[in-house]
């Protein structure tokens, strides 16, 4: 028992490491602005009775989050005047995206959506551009700041900081607007941000190791397109720029050996856990559950066990390493969507929707702290901005695509068949990363 204790106790200390706790609070930070243009932001419009089209409107100014990954090159290479000097390239591009995160919440909060509608739909896009920009700084600090042991308990202190910064900027705005107003509560929660602000200046850039030989070979493929183009002054100095920032990533990434299977593997990995997700709504509705009870369970006591499935998957990631927490954690998320149909067997029930709930929610913050670490692992320093945010979007967009079909899905098979087909649809990328760890040996 005392061996356990003390194995236990070693595993959760990585926690209290500050490079760790550093990571838990630009997590906040970049979790904050997220409901201020979603979520919070259209129960404001509701409520000023701006109408429902109009509303579902402004979704499109959350595109920024999409397309991070087209300005990423810039936070990678491009200085900020004076920041970048004294703070460097990711201190500063972080002070710089929160100061105008601060200004353009501000400018969010004091907007009258009801007379100039288009004052709030600018200022709500510009909070999602500086917002993804942060979400760029921080994921690049992320990985740099921290040794690869640490990975996986960085992604859930990040997660965990995250739903708290969404926590208090929907539930917080939301109460505060009740009794001062919309401006007030928006002007808090700019205020806010300057937690990130501090955690920036207040701990040092990152060191970053670049191979020299990864510099060379980054030369060489500049002068060769800068030859091949034939472009000369500012023109050239262009394509010298580009083919360094964002060529060179793509180049340096599709040189690895199995590049196409890890892209394979980073599309299909959490397939079947978001494939049941996509129509968990639905169902719990059909099975008879009220909104107050599907909010009890799914999103608070769901909450309290995805932060803790994360926690559980930082440990078993720096005990057992990345690939091995992929595999397990990859093989618990798969089994939890057989819950799902039991549940379905069973009906209305309260203690089997809790289990459900329980196990996997546990099971895929376990999968999303090993996946964001293997992620993390994947970007060379040299272009950690760009290449995290291409992979990130990518995984995203390609499996928003393939899930679009959940509901057709659902429409021709009954609930405990669909479960059952979320369930086998998890195989593909567990077969893939069982392949990568001997074909590639992968650790």
């Amino acid at each position: 028992m005392g061996l356990l204790q003390w194995r236990l106790q070693h595993s959760l200390a990585v926690y209290l490491e500050p490079r760790v706790l550093v990571i838990l609070l630009l997590g906040f930070s970049s979790g904050l602005p997220l409901a201020l243009t979603l979520g919070t932001l259209s129960l404001w419009l509701a409520e000023v009775g701006v109408s429902k089209t109009s509303i579902a409107l402004f979704a499109l100014a959350g595109m920024p989050y999409t397309f991070k990954f087209l300005w990423s090159p810039l936070v990678d290479r491009m200085p900020v005047p004076f920041l970048t000097r004294y703070l460097g390239q990711r201190r500063g591009w972080g002070v710089f995206t929160q100061f105008f995160l601060m200004v353009c919440i501000i400018g969010l909060g004091g907007s009258n959506p009801v007379s100039d509608p288009f004052y709030t739909a600018m200022f709500a896009f510009f909070v999602a551009f500086w917002s993804a920009t942060q979400d760029i700084v921080i994921d690049a600090y992320r990985v740099e700041s921290l040794e690869e042991r640490q990975y996986g308990t960085g992604a859930a202190m990040s997660v965990l900081g995250y739903r708290l910064g969404m926590l208090v900027s929907g539930a917080g705005t939301l109460y505060l607007a009740t009794f001062w107003g919309w401006f007030i509560a928006y002007a808090i929660m700019a205020s806010l941000m300057g937690v990130g602000m501090l955690v920036m200046l207040m701990n040092p850039e990152p060191k970053r190791a670049v191979d020299p030989d990864l510099l060379e070979q980054e030369v060489a493929l500049r002068t060769r397109l800068l030859e091949q183009s034939g472009q000369v002054g500012w023109r050239g100095r262009v394509v010298d720029w580009v083919s360094g920032a964002v060529v060179a990533p793509f180049v340096e990434f599709m040189g690895r050996q199995g590049w196409q299977m890890t892209l394979l593997f980073i599309l299909l990995y959490k397939f079947g856990d978001a494939l049941a997700g996509s129509m968990s709504g639905p169902f719990y509705i059909e099975m008879g559950f009220s909104k107050i009870e599907i909010a009890n369970v799914t999103k608070l006591f769901g909450l309290v066990a995805v932060l803790l499935g994360g926690i559980i998957g930082g440990v078993l990631t720096e005990r057992l390493g990345i690939m091995k927490s992929l595999l397990y954690c990859g093989i618990l998320q798969m089994v939890s969507n057989l819950m799902f149909v039991l549940l379905a067997q069973v009906g209305h029930s309260m203690e089997m929707l809790i289990v459900t709930i329980a196990l996997e929610n546990i099971a895929s913050g376990m999968g999303t702290s090993a996946f964001v670490a293997y992620l993390s692992k994947l970007c060379n320093v040299a272009y950690t901005a760009t290449q995290y945010a291409l992979l990130s979007s990518f995984m995203a967009f390609g499996r928003n695509l393939m899930v679009s079909s959940g509901g057709w899905l659902a429409d021709q098979m009954s609930w405990s068949t669909f479960f059952l087909v979320t369930t086998l649809a998890a195989l593909p990328g567990l077969f893939f990363l069982l392949f990568m760890s001997k074909r590639f040996h992968a650790s």
